[in-house]
């Protein structure tokens, strides 16, 4: 079975209750997320591709067109996705569709072949569904046409959770390595997370920024303790520092220092183990720039308290003004207080969970696959 055999449901008719408003739009590097996920399935050869929604919209309907799908609204508007499931189902013409939600903006369909190939070996079964960091799938998914009418009696039943239908059928699970394509975007915290882990992708060296509003926050040490954790996972790790105070790393007497006493604009000494570079400048380089030039690292930590770049890692430690940064995709506090917990506007953790750090650099930064592998 191929692609081209089977059609695609794209579920995307939820209110958004969570976010606080319509996430559909929510643009991650200059594109909204739904469209996103369109412009990925465009370059699918699917047999049949809809966007199951809870109205039609002219913005609906504009993407619609410009990627090559049918709109189905739900019979039962605010059912949640069993309604786009049991419509979209029920209007495909092949035997197999493949759901998918319309909020996993680094969803990716090459690996749902699997899925394919499991139905193969498995007719009996009428869903196969990923399992991924100990979690099931079900709006990533593979179902058989005859499902929509079990999805439709579940709905005039009150049962809207495909998860607990699909336990009363023929079905099987296929694991997946990790849970990364199925990061889906629930809360302005998720979606934090989303665009931090997305700017990096973009770039040719990942960075993490690691902020805090005043100083003797703990910026270092937490820079300190996370570099051999993530050694053990394969990661070399660099270093730039802002400094608003100026810096001088040689020594008076030093030829390198009298090279720059005379009027060097850049002076570098090199050693079998290493070297650095003095660079004068007339302005203040940007910390990106700067960690661009590093070499032999996997991931650059930008410590900064106002200039460093997305993603930033808030630390917090009751000092100073309790203000959400633009860019901030974590906090890490101590205490854990209310104004971080409240609301999901940000993912807070404590201060010490040093392991939780490791684990969202990782995704931060795209190497969760490298890491893995290593371990």
């Amino acid at each position: 079975m191929e692609f081209c055999d089977i059609s695609l449901l794209i579920i995307a008719g939820g209110k958004s209750l969570r976010m606080g408003q319509d996430k559909r739009w929510l643009s991650i590097d200059g594109m909204g997320m739904l469209e996103r996920l369109c412009v990925k399935a465009s370059r699918v050869d699917f047999a049949e591709r809809f966007l199951c929604v809870d109205a039609v919209t002219e913005p609906m309907q504009d993407l619609a067109e410009r990627y090559g799908f049918h709109i189905l609204t739900d019979a039962q508007p605010g059912e949640g996705p069993m309604s786009g499931l049991s419509q979209g189902l029920a209007a495909a013409k092949t035997e197999y569709a493949l759901a998918v939600a319309g909020d996993m903006p680094f969803f990716t369909f090459p690996p749902m072949r699997s899925l394919l190939e499991a139905a193969e070996r498995h007719p009996e079964w009428e869903v196969v569904m990923p399992a991924a960091g100990g979690r099931h799938q079900p709006l990533a998914a593979l179902y058989r046409k005859s499902f929509a009418v079990r999805a439709w009696e579940a709905l005039q039943q009150g049962e809207r959770r495909p998860r607990l239908v699909m336990a009363r059928v023929p079905h099987g699970l296929v694991n997946f390595p990790d849970d990364v394509p199925f990061f889906n975007v629930n809360t302005p915290a998720d979606f934090r997370i989303a665009c931090g882990r997305m700017a990096n992708l973009l770039r040719d060296l990942p960075v993490i920024t690691v902020s805090a509003p005043v100083s003797n926050t703990g910026k270092t040490t937490f820079i300190e303790r996370l570099i051999p954790m993530l050694a053990t996972y394969g990661i070399r790790a660099g270093v730039v520092k802002g400094d608003c105070h100026g810096y001088d790393v040689d020594e008076q007497g030093k030829d390198s220092w009298r090279f720059r006493e005379a009027g060097a604009e850049a002076v570098a000494v090199v050693s079998p183990n290493g070297y650095f570079l003095q660079q004068r400048t007339d302005y203040r380089a940007g910390l990106l720039s700067v960690a661009g030039l590093m070499r032999d690292v996997d991931l650059v930590f930008i410590e900064s308290r106002a200039h460093g770049v997305m993603p930033v890692l808030q630390l917090w430690r009751g000092m100073g003004d309790a203000v959400l940064m633009e860019d901030t995709a974590a906090v890490f506090a101590s205490p854990l207080s209310r104004e971080w917990t409240e609301g999901k506007q940000v993912h807070a953790y404590p201060l010490a969970d040093y392991d939780k750090a490791v684990q969202l650099i990782l995704f931060l930064t795209g190497l969760e696959k490298r890491a893995q592998a290593q371990r």
